[in-house]
């Protein structure tokens, strides 16, 4: 992520989001620098939701929203020279305010001292209850403080609301700078994946098609991979969140890799699983245009009104057809879908939304508990798979310790739905041609 000038878009997303918060207060975190070891650190990421309304990668920094006299504060770390030799550069409240148009910024040290301040007579608090750990004590210490004072005239907010209860809202439908945002996510992500083929050879390791993948990545401008790399030779295909990365490239398996690249702030998600010798052959093809025939159908499912358990339906009964038509499954289509015996198989769900994070927020239910229908500019995951264990003794050896997965991403638009990844071959002869080019054959 990097950071830019005043954006008219993020100032867009911030009224956007006031209008949403009624007599509420929304505070957002950049968040911190995870510790990696001791006094070693992992690369710092901003929270998905600070970079959003910001576009700001400063870590620590709290952006307030509602509520108050101009709306919208921010408060982040102050200049210091002596530290910023050793640790880098820091934006300061002048650097902020020029970059973001917030007229209220403020030093970091600032914010306890007007917390109290900014929550006096407000409705509600928003907050993010899962990943802010230092957030929401403060805002706790405020609220009992705020209650002590009602005799002088306080009054605390009544009720502490999950952030992704607004910010769901917001990011679940991709203005033209997110989406803009993410078609070069997904770009990047494809041309990575046809640079990293050239390292799939039998004899090879897996850590090196990742070393290629996460390479093209930079070169390309992106921060850098959205999520944990899978690159899963033969049998580790089977493992679903496997990142180890460590084993052989071996003659007659499939590779499946599952990667995508971050780029201001929004994330791809891209899997296609590849025949290590260049060729799809017995029953991994078979297998694999099982797969395909699903992934096909989950995407001429997904258009406005449909709901993402009306994909997965789709996909289980392609699934289950073949799982049956190949003896893998015994009884008819109705009774492998009923009984759930295609589980053993296909164990995850078809589909999740994709945004700023790679799972991205947004409710899946409205609130009387239902399916919720999509609408245009959702952008979710259409990645069906299968997954024959290699110890099940009770199939086909020939089977055992084969994976795949198909994974697109799908915007949906007024009429149906547009496909992000789609310049990913994924049709066996176009794989095996795409695998030529690479490899430069």
């Amino acid at each position: 992520m990097s950071t830019s000038g005043a954006s008219e878009i993020h100032v867009h997303r911030r009224d956007r989001v006031r209008k949403r918060l009624a007599d509420g207060v929304l505070l957002v975190s950049a968040g911190r620098p995870p510790v990696r070891s001791r006094d070693t650190h992992y690369p710092f990421r901003p929270g998905s939701d600070f970079y959003y309304l910001t576009g700001l990668a400063e870590p620590e920094g709290i952006l307030v929203l509602g509520g108050f006299p101009g709306g919208e504060a921010l408060f982040v770390r102050p200049r210091d020279p002596e530290v910023e030799t050793w640790d880098g550069r820091r934006i300061g409240p002048e650097g902020a305010r020029a970059r973001t148009g917030i007229e209220r910024t403020a030093a970091l040290e600032a914010f306890e001292e007007v917390l109290d301040d900014l929550l006096d007579g407000r409705d509600a608090v928003y907050v993010e209850l899962e990943r802010d750990d230092e957030l929401l004590p403060e805002v706790l210490e405020s609220l009992g403080r705020l209650r002590r004072g009602e005799r002088n005239g306080r009054r605390a907010p009544s009720r502490i609301v999950d952030a992704r209860t607004v910010m769901g809202e917001e990011r679940l439908r991709k203005d033209a700078a997110a989406l803009a945002a993410l078609r070069r996510a997904v770009d990047v992500t494809v041309a990575a994946h046809h640079r990293a083929l050239a390292a799939v050879r039998p004899g090879g390791r897996e850590y090196e098609v990742q070393a290629e993948l996460e390479a093209a990545f930079r070169r390309a401008g992106a921060s850098g991979p959205a999520y944990g790399s899978i690159v899963a030779a033969g049998p580790n295909a089977t493992i679903l969140h496997y990142v180890e990365n460590t084993g052989p490239l071996e003659a007659g398996a499939l590779l499946l890799i599952d990667a995508g690249a971050e780029y201001d702030g929004m994330a791809a998600d891209l899997t296609r699983t590849y025949p290590i010798s260049g060729t799809f052959e017995g029953p991994a093809r078979e297998l694999y245009e099982v797969v395909l025939r699903a992934n096909e159908a989950g995407i001429a499912a997904t258009r406005p009104g449909v709901t993402i358990d009306d994909i997965h339906a789709e996909v289980v009964r392609v699934l289950a057809e073949g799982l049956v038509d190949l003896g893998l499954c015994s009884g008819g289509v109705d009774e492998v879908i009923e009984t759930g015996a295609y589980r053993r198989y296909y164990m995850h769900r078809t589909s999740h939304w994709l945004g700023a994070d790679v799972h991205d927020v947004g409710a899946y239910v409205t609130e009387d508990g239902a399916p919720r229908p999509l609408e245009p500019e959702f952008v979710l995951t259409v990645e069906p798979g299968l997954y024959v264990a290699e110890g099940d003794a009770s199939v086909p050896e020939a089977f055992r310790g084969i994976g795949i997965r198909i994974e697109d991403d799908v915007r949906v638009t007024a009429d149906g739905c547009e496909v992000l990844t789609a310049a990913a071959p994924k049709r066996p002869d176009d794989v095996e041609a795409w695998i030529r080019d690479a490899r430069g054959a």
